[in-house]
């Protein structure tokens, strides 16, 4: 599932290559990733010129003159600029321009394609209900979002709310928990200031080195190319039986609420 590192590459890439660009016509394989009626959907962003596209979480927003093209990649996909002649094998959805060139998308699994008018982006429940992206918050204020928590709420399930930081998913938590010596199941009420600022440190550290590689090696950019953070880049996640790359003990695989986490026993001890 694409989190911060791949979604913001995105962004990225897409800021360099569409703005300008104007929708001449939309081809729509798989309407039920759309949150309206196909004809509808087509109607609202033909003739639209692209503007800038930013991200909230693992959404795209692609602003244009007519509202806005909101994208979710679900658990993964393909977004690709190329033209009718070199279309990818699969695509659910493809956005042709004014000047041939084309934008095709690929969901793998679920992925959304919205579209919101300019002044109502708030209709998108999904975006509202959102928290801040967690790589655009200050320590003060992630300290503040932290201390704000249920005396209940367990660590990983706090990173994993998107309500509450956005960008998180199951593929880079488990780095980001080792690099913080914490335990996934930890309660957050527990945590001392000084653990607090560790686990702001360590979501960067288990974010930015994949950021800065255009994100990870199963997910492709713009142009088709991998991206260039690799399984050997990854300390403890899915590494299950591996030596801790700290103190040498086999990294475990224990189940935490539904899904699965991979730790240090000794560097992230459960209290």
């Amino acid at each position: 599932m694409p989190e911060i590192p791949e979604i913001a590459s995105r962004a990225k890439e897409m800021n360099l290559a569409l703005p300008g660009k104007q929708i001449s016509a939309i081809e729509i394989l798989q309407p039920k990733c759309l949150n309206i009626p196909p004809e509808e959907f087509v109607e609202a962003l033909t003739g639209a010129i692209i503007g800038l596209v930013s991200y909230h979480g693992k959404w795209l927003k692609i602003s244009t003159d007519k509202g806005w093209f909101l994208l979710n990649m679900g658990m993964g996909g393909e977004i690709l600029l190329s033209t009718r002649t070199s279309l990818p094998a699969k695509y659910r959805l493809i956005f042709d321009f004014t000047d041939a060139s084309c934008l095709s998308l690929n969901f793998w699994w679920f992925g959304y394609a919205f579209y919101a008018p300019l002044d109502n982006l708030a209709s998108i429940s999904m975006i509202a209900k959102l928290g801040p992206n967690v790589l655009d918050l200050s320590l003060t204020e992630f300290i503040s979002i932290v201390q704000a928590q249920s005396a209940k709420t367990r660590v990983k399930a706090f990173l994993l709310d998107q309500s509450r930081v956005a960008g998180i998913g199951n593929a880079y938590i488990h780095d980001i928990l080792f690099l913080a010596g914490l335990h996934p199941l930890n309660l957050l009420s527990k945590l001392t200031e000084s653990e607090i600022e560790k686990l702001y440190s360590a979501i960067r550290d288990g974010l930015l080195p994949s950021l800065h590689k255009g994100g990870a090696f199963y997910e492709t950019d713009l142009y088709g190319q991998k991206g260039g953070f690799r399984m050997e880049d990854i300390l403890v996640g899915y590494r299950e039986g591996s030596p801790c790359p700290r103190c040498g003990t086999p990294i475990t695989k224990i189940r935490t609420g539904s899904t699965s986490s991979f730790t240090c026993p000794e560097c992230q001890p459960l209290r």
